[in-house]
């Protein structure tokens, strides 16, 4: 009898193993691919944040105010997919784990007259024993684009684990060629409830009601070698040593919505810029894959440094020949002097140390070819990108580091070769406004760990 009970009792522990969602150490691994980033991508995806915020605008203005604007995201150069499962049995779909935004959706099997469901998969409710019928409707307008569609409910399959009775957004309409080219095809957000159409509940909180993971924590690793098969991942429930050294510094979390927290200075080189001397608000954004910040217009001094012209309410640019070749100045202009304003203080502490107007010239023509040309241009020599300043973030009073071959972006080979700068100018409106994004390009160098149970987030060093 008591070996029947001791037998009973390992028959259940090895049963009990096998049914545990997570991996030997307790943690959730979701496996990430990635996609090259090719020229027409970066160019889209700043063309369109660029020309969203007017469209969001316009949006709002003209259409029911019912429907939910969320003008950061276009996806267009997103890079890191992972496959989760919808349904019983469960169906198969690419998404990006957004940290940008809170919501699921997927394409609906009632999408008839949208191209770009026919270009993915597409979630059919009848084939799924665990579907619950919701209905309830809703519209999300992007920077780049808009979908539509209604709210269902099913379980989610998330790595090893499923969560039960999650509400996800069937999609009937995707109205943007932005779409149809895209390598993914939903969206399953890992920011907070806050930010997240119809109030839905998004994935990892039901993760966490339904004690699927060991901590209340998450964390990205994306891959730093380009030749790599191995994308990156992401670890539920916990932090993964392999994926950084060193100790990761933690800053709290100053508003909910998306990861946000307040950062420190930006420096070019070892100079402060003075823009963030006083903190700024930024958030890390998986979703993206560029850096951006806030247009910043120091129109005078750039005036005085014969840069733009200012009319003592708005700045033009005279045009850097050596950046942009142009025949005629146009609105592309205008967009390079406001992305080399960003630079005025490092041309101040020149002048300051008595260069002379042409050596600062010269300095900024450097400067502005290695960050923000918001048209997407391509503007710099692949030869002078090692001769080209660091840049740093101050982030709890520690300084987080990028070298030039990690902010600027290189496609193609040999003489197809383009670099182009990581940044980007880009204004978020109010309320959620002004933001720093730090993207894959930040995180690609800087493991990066969202606490949601300590409301914080934590920076090392990745490997």
């Amino acid at each position: 009898m008591g070996n029947q009970i001791l037998w009973l009792v390992f028959c259940l522990w090895a049963l009990t193993c096998l049914l545990l969602p997570a991996t030997s150490d307790g943690l959730v691994r979701i496996s990430l691919k990635k996609r090259p980033l090719d020229l027409d991508s970066i160019n889209a995806a700043r063309l369109a944040r660029q020309e969203g915020k007017s469209g969001v605008d316009a949006y709002s203005r003209f259409h029911n105010s019912d429907i939910d604007i969320v003008p950061l995201k276009n996806f267009l150069d997103a890079q890191y997919f992972g496959e989760i499962g919808i349904g019983s049995p469960p169906q198969k779909f690419t998404v990006i784990f957004d940290t940008g935004s809170s919501n699921l959706w997927i394409p609906s099997s009632k999408c008839y007259f949208s191209l770009a469901c026919y270009f993915h998969s597409r979630y059919k409710s009848s084939q799924s024993s665990t579907y619950t019928m919701n209905g309830t409707t809703c519209e999300i307008q992007y920077g780049s684009g808009s979908i539509a569609g209604f709210f269902s409910q099913d379980s989610v399959e998330v790595g090893n684990l499923v969560v039960r009775d999650q509400d996800f957004i069937e999609v009937t309409r995707e109205g943007s060629l932005t779409f149809v080219l895209a390598k993914f095809d939903g969206i399953l957000g890992l920011g907070f409830q806050e930010i997240s159409v119809g109030n839905a509940v998004p994935v990892w909180y039901n993760m966490m009601q339904q004690h699927l993971v060991g901590d209340d924590v998450f964390s990205f690793w994306l891959n730093k070698d380009p030749e790599a098969a191995e994308g990156g991942e992401i670890v539920f429930g916990g932090v993964d040593e392999k994926h950084y050294k060193g100790k990761h510094t933690y800053v709290p979390i100053t508003r909910k919505g998306y990861w946000q927290f307040s950062m420190g200075d930006f420096l070019i080189g070892d100079h402060s810029t003075g823009v963030c001397q006083w903190g700024c608000p930024a958030i890390v954004d998986s979703g993206t894959s560029l850096l951006a910040g806030p247009t910043i217009r120091p129109g005078q001094v750039c005036s005085q440094l014969g840069l733009c012209i200012c009319n003592g309410a708005q700045c033009v640019s005279t045009r850097i020949e050596s950046v942009v070749e142009k025949e005629e100045p146009s609105v592309g202009d205008d967009l390079l002097c406001t992305a080399c304003e960003m630079l005025v203080i490092w041309v101040q502490n020149q002048l300051k140390q008595k260069e002379t107007k042409e050596a600062a010239f010269n300095y900024v023509n450097k400067l502005c070819e290695s960050l923000p040309s918001p048209m997407g241009e391509s503007v710099i020599d692949c030869e002078s990108v090692l001769s080209m300043p660091n840049i740093t973030f101050t982030i709890g009073d520690k300084p987080f580091n990028l070298t030039p071959d990690q902010y600027i972006l290189k496609t193609g080979e040999g003489i197809a070769a383009v670099c182009i700068s990581g940044f980007m100018a880009f204004d978020i409106p109010p309320p959620r406004g002004p933001l720093w994004i730090l993207g894959d390009v930040f995180m690609r160098v800087y493991h990066t760990v969202f606490d949601f149970g300590e409301l914080q987030l934590g920076f090392a060093e990745a490997v």
